[in-house]
């Protein structure tokens, strides 16, 4: 889908370069800026022009591949290469109920989310803020997402990159769960954080600073753009993939001038100004377009890459959030996209959260992962002496082949209907986003708290509670 050519590539790198060294990106960050300039990058108040020399040498430390930790090492996972995990949803200020209503999301949805991460068998790993409770106070609100992060899931989670100050306490809350600073160390990265520009060519005081105390912690961080064509970037999306490429490699450098061989990500998420509302679109067909083409400009530097997710913008989990998160989803899985970030839950253009569309999303992903499997063309696979042995006419049905593989061959589905239309109806003519509220309690009345040793989430508790009375 829309496979950029060599030549493309090469044309957004030049403009790209042609941008960082005659327009420069601002960061807003002090130490941001000793940084480059103690590494000899030319400096004019709080911007900062790069040269390609200085972007490629960043490039050669950057790792294409890296492990990601989980509490529990049987969960760790590989990101890069041809490996590729699904993270929830981000950043959603509200929750989507049942009825298409919507209400302001608590932490007790924010538990909720990660105990159906923690159940799922699609979902890799834990998100932060995947609503953002508005029962916290906004200084310290990343403290208690991130202490449930940790405790009621085990598998990898994303860090808190909300300032500076978030961004170290989460090194000290993951060193805290890994048994000290040394054995942090020796774990590697731990989380992945989302370090966001702000298009056009800056990066706040918040995200230069968090950005600095992840890289120094080595903990993986995806440098992230988000360019509205028509708004905060070029109409055309060959203008804004030349944007949105120019402010990921201001940050990939920056990270690798801080700790050489951080992993970094390569995450572009930009789209489309909606002209008649004035509103970011991303159910849309360009949305699509700048996913493959980020993609591609991540191979072409050899980064791993991050995208998203089931994408939409209508507000209920409907025909609409269906069709257009399938679309972006699918894109993301089948252009190689290592990191697929916003791969359930998301309604609203990022504003919403449903627990319903989580749990459709995720079947989604489980259909998209045994999609991108290659086929097995083995002889075990193809085993002509059975086919010789039915020959014409005969039937499969009770043959060993089929015996030992019926439960692993085929993806089996846990709530979309393959009922025919008596079954479905004698099962109470259910729409799948019905199924998918009876899923959801089913799905947290069962869940099991993962173990953790008791005196590390005291520990961790005591962190939080310190913290809080911090000025």
């Amino acid at each position: 889908m829309h496979a950029l050519s060599q030549k493309q590539m090469r044309r957004i790198h030049d403009a790209s370069m042609e941008l960082l060294a005659e327009v420069g990106v601002a960061f807003a960050e002090p130490e941001a800026l000793e940084i480059f300039a103690g590494h000899g990058f030319k400096i004019d108040g709080k911007t900062v022009f790069i040269s390609e020399s200085q972007v490629d040498q960043a490039l050669q430390t950057a790792p294409p591949r890296f492990t990601l930790s989980a509490r529990n090492p049987e969960k760790s996972l590989a990101v890069g290469g041809g490996d590729f995990v699904f993270a929830p949803g981000y950043g959603a200020p509200f929750v989507v109920l049942p009825d298409g209503r919507q209400r302001e999301a608590t932490l007790a949805d924010y538990d909720n989310f990660c105990k159906l991460v923690q159940t799922s068998r699609s979902i890799d790993m834990n998100g932060f803020m995947m609503v953002v409770p508005g029962d916290l106070p906004p200084a310290a609100g990343h403290l208690d997402m991130l202490f449930s992060s940790i405790v009621l899931c085990d598998k990898p989670f994303m860090g808190s990159p909300v300032s500076r100050q978030g961004a170290r306490d989460c090194v000290e809350m993951a060193a805290i769960a890994w048994g000290g600073k040394d054995r942090l160390a020796d774990a590697g990265p731990v989380t992945v954080s989302l370090i966001s520009s702000q298009s056009p060519l800056q990066f706040h005081e918040e995200m230069a600073g968090a950005l600095i105390e992840l890289a120094r912690a080595n903990q993986a961080c995806v440098i992230d753009s988000l360019v509205m064509a028509g708004s905060s970037g070029p109409v055309t999306l060959a203008g804004v993939l030349a944007l949105q490429n120019a402010e990921i490699l201001a940050g990939v450098t920056l990270a690798q001038l801080v700790h050489p061989g951080v992993p970094v990500l390569y995450g572009g998420l930009s789209s489309a100004m909606d002209m008649r509302t004035g509103s970011l679109a991303v159910g849309c067909p360009e949305l699509s377009i700048i996913v493959a083409s980020t993609a591609q400009m991540a191979h072409f530097y050899n980064l791993p890459c991050r995208s998203g997710g089931s994408l939409t913008d209508a507000h209920v989990a409907d025909a609409q959030a269906a069709g257009e998160s399938a679309l972006s989803l699918s894109t993301a899985a089948r252009n190689g996209v290592h990191f697929v970030l916003d791969a359930a839950g998301i309604l609203g253009s990022y504003m919403s959260m449903s627990f319903e569309k989580f749990l459709i999303d995720e079947e989604m992903c489980g259909m998209l992962r045994k999609l991108v499997v290659p086929v097995d063309f083995s002889d075990d696979a193809i085993d002509m002496e059975m086919i010789k042995r039915v020959g014409i006419g005969g039937q499969y049905l009770t043959q060993p082949q089929t015996l030992q593989r019926c439960r692993t061959e085929f993806h089996a589905a846990e709530i979309f209907s393959r009922q025919n239309h008596a079954g479905w109806t004698a099962a109470g003519s259910q729409r799948i986003d019905e199924r998918a509220t009876e899923r959801v309690a089913q799905r947290l009345t069962a869940y099991e708290k993962p173990p953790v040793d008791p005196q590390t989430e005291a520990a961790l508790a005591a962190y939080v509670a310190e913290r809080k009375k911090a000025p």
